[in-house]
Formats: C-alpha cells, structure tokens, sequence
C-alpha cells in the first residue's frame, strides 16, 4: 500500500498520534489563563463605569418550564450552577483519566498530591479561620482553600520555562484532588437547606446511571438526559448540583488506543472503500469510534469549551466590583481579604512542602517527591492562584460589601503568586549547576511506560552499551514518518555520545503490506552481523520493499546471498520480529514512530529540539541518581 503522506510536522501519523491527552490538557489550560484574565478586566471595568448596569444584566430571569414543573434563575445563577456543572465534568474527566492511563495509575502515586492538596486546603483554611475569628466572617473559610488550575499553569508557563515537566503533572494532581474536595465542600457546607424527597431523586438517577453504565449502555444521550435529571433533583433538593458534572466525569473510562481495534478499524475502511454503502459507513465510524475512548473524545469536545467560554463567562459575571473611591484601602483592611491573601500566599505554600515532608518521612522512602525540593516550592508558591472555585464559594458565603472583600482577595492571589513564584525561580536559577539540577529534580523514580526493558544482548543497539540514556523506537520500514524520523536520530546520536538507539519491530501489516517482510529481512541481515545496514538501506528505499528488492539489497551488502534468501522464506526472523510486536502491545504501543526515553513515552514532536531535550532532562535525571 503507498501513499504520499501530509507535510512532516514530526508527529507520529501512522498509528494512533504522539500527542499526549495531558499535554493538550496542559496547553489548553495554560491559553486559557489569559482570556481568564481579559474577561476578569472587561468586568472590572463594566462593574465601574455602569455598575446599575452590570448587576442588573447578571440579575436577569431565565425560566423553564414543562408543564407544572419549571427552573426560575437569575442569569449569574445559570451560569455558577449551570455552566460549571460543564466544567467539573471535565475536571471529572481528567482525575479519571489519571487514574486509568496517568500518573495515578501507580496508587501509591496518589499519596504525596492527596497528602498535598488536602494540607494546602486545611493550612490555609486555619490561617483565615485565625484572621477572622470574632469578626463575624468565619463562614467565608471555604474561599480560601482551592487552587485554580488554569492560573497556576499559566503562570507557571511564564515564570516556570525551566521546571521539570513533573512539576505540571503534580500541580495537575494536585488541583485534581483539590477541585474534588472543594466541591464536596460546596454540596455539604454550602448548600442550602436539604429537600429530602428531591435528593432522593437526584440519588436515583445516579443509580440508574451506574446500572447502565454496568449494562454496557454506550449512546451519550442516555448518559446526558439522566444527568440532567440529577442536576435538577439536586438543584431542587438543596445541594449545588455542580456535583453531577463531577460525578459524570469520574465515571468515564479512559485507555489508549489498542493495536487490534486499529486494525479492525483499518479493516472496516476496506470494507468500505470497495462498497462504500450506508451500512457500512455506520460500521465504519462505529469502529473507529471505539478505538478512541470515551474520556479521550468528551474531553477534546468539551475542554476548549469550559477554558474559552465556560469560565470566562464565569470570569465576566462574577469578578464585577467596585474598586473606586477608596474602596481597595478598605477591603485590604477587612479580614475577609487579609484572610484570603494570607490563606493563599503563606498557606499553600507551607502546606504544599510540610505535607509532602511528612508524607515521604512516614513512608521511609516507599514514596518520593516527583521532582526536587526547590521545584517543589515553586509549585506551592504557583498554587497560590485562586480564582474560578474561590469565587463560586464566595458567591455562596457572602453579599454585599463582604462579597466584594472576599472577591478583591480572590484576584490579589494571582498578582501575589505570580511575584513569588518568580522570586522562588529566580533563587533556584543562582544555585550552582549541581545544587540547580538537586533542587529541579531531586531523586525520583519515574514510571517506566517501556515493559520490556533493553537488553544489550538481544536488542538491536547503536551507540554506547552502557549509556546513560537509552531511545527505544518501535517502528515500521514501511511507515514514511519513521523514514523522515531517521535523519532526526543519526542527528541526535551525532550530537550526543552518551546515547544509545535501539530499533524495535512493528510492523503495521493493516496498512503496509511489504512491512512484515522488510522486518524479517532486517532479521535475516542481522544473522550475517549486517542488521544496521539493512536497517538504513530499507529505510532509505521504503517505496521498493518487495521480495526481489530485499534481495538485491542483500547482493548490495555482500551478503550470503543463497543463505538470506533462505532465511526469507523459512521466515527465520519471524520470532524475533513477534517477540518485538509482543513487547510493543504491552507497552500499549498502537503506532509508529513511537519513541522511548530512558522507559519513559515520549510524547509531542520527534523533531530534533524536542527529542533533544528529552535526552537532556534524562540525562540529568541519570546523573542525579548514580
């Protein structure tokens, strides 16, 4: 099968993508922190010039009706109750997907950020409480405890360039765990008082959202009518039913995409292609669908909602106040506001390290940090941004002039976070090299994604046997993309000495024909000792991988040619290429190129920058732990 692929754009496009879903996570929530930003202002500033104006477009009623029954809010209540819902579903999606794919999938994983994320609650939870006992404003403590995510990536972009990437997935976890908490506390401390017969309602709607979830039920509109059943029994019964977006989340599985439903997938569009009839097209995008799990499709369809307009709005309804007329001065002498700062800038901080202290001490090294003290620091100085969940409790807690204290301290906590962070940043950045890279990276275990691990003596291998940092690619000879990826790896290898290749079979035989024998051929080189040859001549000539040209190749070589030949049809390479096909399915490899760094996936562009700088970071990751 040939075919002329797209311009390169160094991403794996013969298998299932190199992208990786929390990276595009990551990026996504690191853009939205600036429309965040603009949107925060644009209230700011229609809250000061018509603020009549702005608090009677957000007081607005919208109401719906079915028969007898109906829904009656103001517009800012659609949005806190309503909108949101849509954002803690994806919240949901992401903590499930770290769970099942992520960085949680170790469970033993999940103690430092709970640990983590439940102290730098409860911290700055005690801080306010100190501030404000006596003053009559104890009930805002749920304001100053919950992270944004959104801000604290965005600022970590900005102040964080040469943080360990480990820094964003603990920061993710941790939000994840804080996110979590923080809504348990928006339904049990901040709802209203409870409906019983309602709760009851919302309660069995869950039920009967789990019993088809057990009965394999997998058509979306199910899933969306019983959740809006819930979100309206629980908004009746009392409990913010934000609670059903989360919950809605959690419950929606996440896997990579496997070898064997690609292949069924390709075999559909066959099928297709010679009879491209209705039915078929309905088999077809029914295979394809399922190839791509259900966590993996909701979150690309609705994150950039949620980040783009959801919170934004959220942004735009609620962080209108007045700051004129001495107003500022005011606020920063209320304890609501010197609470919330205090909470957030001393609190998150102190609770971050200290939990992360105790938790690696108790468990006698069985846990370790991800990343080094010093980034770790910087991380509890970065989770200091407050923002969307602080202001949905606010919402809750307060009115008035107190809601605006409470707001007020909400938006310093992204300025005063920001200024920290850069100071913490800055004083790593003047350590000495060695005491730099200690305090970036400490001494971690990474999870290695690679489940066969190297073997000088078995493996094919290029470059030093005994190097610090090991690039595994799994690959096809027929794939175009692991062609044009061949010149980026005799780069690298060219610019680094301490790196060793090795070059792992997968042939995808769905849709390349001649890929399975041009593996083989390989094999057969290799048992004359001449496997790096035949490697770069197939890939050099990945238009003519027919019987007859791997035979010329083989007369090209010098090789024995009566005995390669041989080797060909009894198919003597066969093992070892199923031996590489197996390892490649328990490493949930599904395309090629895919590319390993030291056992651990690399995800993103294979161009010569990023694969660069992934053997950097493993480099001095290896050096920290001799």
């Amino acid at each position: 099968m040939a075919f002329e692929p797209a311009d390169f754009t160094g991403r794996t496009q013969c298998g299932s993508g190199s992208r990786s879903p929390l990276r595009d996570f990551l990026r996504t929530e690191t853009g939205s922190a600036a429309v965040l930003v603009a949107a925060a202002l644009i209230a700011l500033v229609w809250a000061n010039a018509a603020p009549s104006a702005y608090e009677s477009f957000w007081g607005t009623h919208l109401s719906l009706r079915l028969g007898s029954h109906g829904i009656s809010l103001d517009l800012r209540e659609w949005i806190n109750s309503g909108l949101m819902t849509l954002f803690f579903f994806v919240v949901g999606l992401e903590a499930r997907r770290e769970f099942d794919i992520g960085e949680l999938r170790e469970r033993r994983r999940l103690a430092l950020p709970l640990a983590a994320g439940l102290s730098s609650m409860i911290v700055p939870i005690g801080i306010y409480l100190a501030i404000n006992a006596g003053h009559g404003t104890e009930q805002g403590w749920g304001v100053a405890m919950s992270t944004d995510t959104a801000f604290a990536l965005g600022l970590l972009a900005v102040v964080g360039r040469r943080m360990p990437p480990g820094l964003r997935m603990f920061i993710l976890t941790m939000s994840v765990v804080d996110d979590f908490l923080a809504l348990g506390v928006i339904a049990v401390a901040y709802g209203d008082r409870l409906a019983v017969p309602a709760l009851a309602v919302g309660i069995a709607a869950f039920a009967v959202i789990l019993l088809v979830r057990r009965l394999g039920v997998h058509a979306g509109a199910v899933y969306a009518l019983l959740g809006v059943v819930m979100w309206a029994a629980l908004l009746d019964s009392g409990v913010d039913p934000i609670v059903t977006g989360l919950a809605m989340g959690l419950l929606t599985y996440a896997y990579p995409a496997g070898r064997a439903d690609l292949e069924r997938a390709s075999g559909l569009f066959r099928l297709f292609r010679e009879q491209p009839t209705p039915e078929l097209e309905r088999h077809l995008r029914a295979g394809i669908a399922s190839t791509i799990s259900p966590n993996d499709r909701l979150q690309r369809m609705y994150h950039p909602w949620t980040s783009y307009l959801v919170v934004p709005v959220f942004a735009l309804a609620n962080t209108g106040i007045d700051v004129g007329g001495g107003r500022l001065a005011e606020s920063f002498a209320s304890p609501i506001t010197l609470g919330i700062v205090a909470g957030y800038v001393v609190g998150k901080p102190l609770g971050v390290v200290a939990a992360s202290a105790l938790t690696t001490a108790a468990s006698r090294g069985r846990v370790r940090l991800p990343v080094g003290w010093g980034a770790l620091t910087a991380g509890g100085t970065l989770s200091a941004a407050a923002f969307t969940v602080s202001l949905l409790i606010a919402t809750h807690a307060f009115e008035g002039a107190e809601l605006a204290d409470a707001k007020i301290g909400v938006l310093s906590t992204l300025l005063l976070s920001f200024l920290t962070s850069r100071l913490v940043t800055a004083v790593i950045a003047v350590l000495p090299p060695s005491l730099r890279r200690r305090a970036l990276l400490g001494k971690a275990e990474t999870i290695i994604d690679l489940a066969a691990p190297v073997d000088p003596d078995e493996d094919h291998v290029r470059g030093p046997r005994h190097a610090p940092v090991t690039i595994v690619e799994y690959g096809d000879y027929e794939c175009p993309y692991c062609g044009r990826a061949e010149p980026v790896v005799r780069e690298l290898l060219a610019d680094f000495g301490d790196v060793r290749y090795v070059w792992r079979h997968l042939p995808l035989t769905d849709v390349h024909i001649n890929a399975r024998l041009a593996a083989e051929a390989a094999e057969a080189a290799a048992r004359q000792g001449r496997f790096w040859d035949m490697h770069d001549l197939l890939l050099g000539h990945q238009d003519a991988l027919r019987f007859d040209d791997l035979l010329t190749y083989a007369s090209d070589l010098g090789l024995n040619g009566p005995r390669f030949e041989r080797d060909l049809n009894e198919h003597a390479g066969a093992p070892r290429v199923a031996a590489d096909v197996e390892s490649a399915d328990l490493s949930s490899v599904a395309g090629t190129p895919t590319f390993f760094v030291n056992g651990r996936r690399h995800h993103g562009a294979y161009d010569i920058a990023s694969l660069s700088a992934a053997v950097r970071a493993a480099r001095e990751r290896a050096a920290l732990t001799e």
